[in-house]
């Protein structure tokens, strides 16, 4: 956008705010469900540039692309029209003592001028999802897209210039400069998905303005293997989890604990599963790559660390280039950068336990994680793993598909994340909820000054039946 590079994104912050203030009384069910519907028809127009952009930037095989980038935001939209009548409908809320001969009611009302901060390593997913929350609440959204992945973000930039005007939705493209110009503006509401580390610098740009902020951030996601885990179930999902996108989710199993009575027989399954989905390695056609060099070399060393500190490496996936291939390691220690970064990379470290209350103290002397995942055929042990732990969401037999459910919150706890997305949770996240109270024919004023004796009596008897 030429205008921005020459100007800076002033001008449009501008734009958007007086189309907000336009559109106040005119942007409707009908009209929010009318663009819902143009972005889902650009999306279906657009599928094979969709494919085309990823495949560009990560080498992103078809399959994956649809089921993890293009679904996932069609299956929101749909919902989102489905139930948008219901969640628009303001609130009726019961009288109190207080409060009676009065109506009050909770009408969701547009925040205004959005800014969705969208990542690299779903692209195209996590810019366009949280635009449809944006939108059924009646903003209006500036989306910036991460620089990382250049053929997605061109292409996001045209597909929403040709869907929307520009005082609705515009893409902003371009790097650090770029995003701290836009946070320095006064936005009504902010979406950010990344890091920890960058999620504090945006939340301190907001705090600048007081705007609002849904922050999905990440962190190191454990996964447990359960003595009575099915074990055959479990290494197909670990496997998908772990390695979608050559293990660049922010909800990935980060480190695996495996009971020690299972131990063998989990791992010789998940190698026989890892091969045949991945079978040849960093190379196949099944397996993204690493978004760029920097990432594959910070991986790279992760794992030159490891094994010179003493780990073992349990599977050698090998590299060519970008291309990481599935890595199991074992014997982590924490002295070891794997045991403390968050690794977003295709490997999976190994830790084998015997005893649940050591996993469980290991797991709770971490910062708070965005998933945590139990395999386990026993329902009291499952049980105790979720009361005995926090974290943004629980997988119980299962990794990752927790994200695709729209009728649940998405979001984490504390260092990984403030706030939730996805259907009525992204709603009620770009919307402020309006308090509006109706005198009908309330009594309070008999509790107005001048406060004489009969108004201490009755506020006497108020008190005695609150008490």
């Amino acid at each position: 956008m030429k205008d921005l590079a020459d100007h800076g994104p002033e001008p449009l912050f501008a734009a958007q705010q007086a189309g907000v203030e336009n559109r106040r009384l005119t942007f409707g069910l009908a009209e929010r469900r009318t663009a819902l519907h143009r972005l889902a028809s650009a999306i279906r127009a657009h599928k094979a540039a969709i494919i085309a952009a990823l495949a560009q930037d990560f080498g992103k095989p078809e399959a994956e692309v649809i089921l993890t980038e293009i679904l996932p935001v069609l299956q929101e939209i749909s919902h989102t029209s489905r139930h948008l009548r219901r969640w628009m409908r303001p609130r009726r809320v019961a009288p109190t003592l207080t409060t009676f001969g009065t109506s009050a009611r909770i009408a969701p009302q547009a925040r205004g001028v959005c800014l969705i901060i969208a990542p690299w390593n779903y692209p195209f997913n996590l810019a366009l999802g949280p635009l449809v929350s944006c939108l059924a609440a009646g903003n209006s959204a500036i989306v910036k897209p991460s620089e990382l992945t250049p053929a997605t973000s061109a292409l996001l930039a045209r597909l929403l210039a040709d869907t929307f005007p520009p005082d609705l939705v515009a893409v902003v493209e371009g790097g650090k400069e770029v995003a701290q110009a836009l946070l320095a503006l006064p936005f009504d509401h902010i979406f950010f998905t990344g890091s920890p580390e960058v999620g504090k610098i945006v939340m301190a740009a907001a705090a600048q303005h007081l705007a609002s902020v849904t922050l999905e951030l990440g962190g190191k996601s454990p996964a447990i293997i359960g003595p009575d885990a099915d074990l055959e179930q479990a290494a197909k999902w670990l496997a998908f989890g772990k390695f979608a996108n050559a293990g660049q989710t922010c909800i990935a199993p980060d480190h695996l604990f495996v009971h020690v009575a299972v131990k063998d027989r989990f791992l010789a399954l998940l190698r026989e599963r890892i091969a045949h989905a991945y079978g040849s390695g960093p190379t196949s056609p099944n397996l993204a790559r690493i978004v760029n060099d920097a990432h594959a070399a910070r991986l790279a060393g992760l794992t030159r660390d490891a094994l010179s500190r003493g780990a073992r490496l349990l599977l050698d996936g090998g590299q060519q280039g970008r291309g990481l291939g599935p890595t199991l390691i074992e014997a982590i220690t924490p002295e070891m950068a794997i045991d403390r970064e968050e690794i977003f990379g295709p490997i999976l470290p190994i830790i084998a336990y015997d005893d649940l209350a050591e996993v469980l103290a290991r797991i709770n002397a971490r910062p708070k994680p965005l998933a945590l995942y139990v395999f386990d055929r026993t329902r009291a042990r499952v049980d105790r793993i979720i009361a005995a732990t926090s974290s943004g969401a629980v997988g119980v037999n299962l990794t990752m598909l927790h994200y695709s459910h729209p009728g649940l919150p998405f979001g984490g706890v504390n260092n990984s994340g403030i706030g939730a997305a996805h259907g009525l949770h992204g709603f009620r996240a770009f919307s402020h909820e309006r308090a509006i109270l109706a005198n009908r024919f309330s009594a309070l004023p008999l509790l107005f000054p001048p406060y004489t004796s009969g108004v201490n009596r009755l506020t006497g008897m108020i008190g005695r039946l609150l008490g």
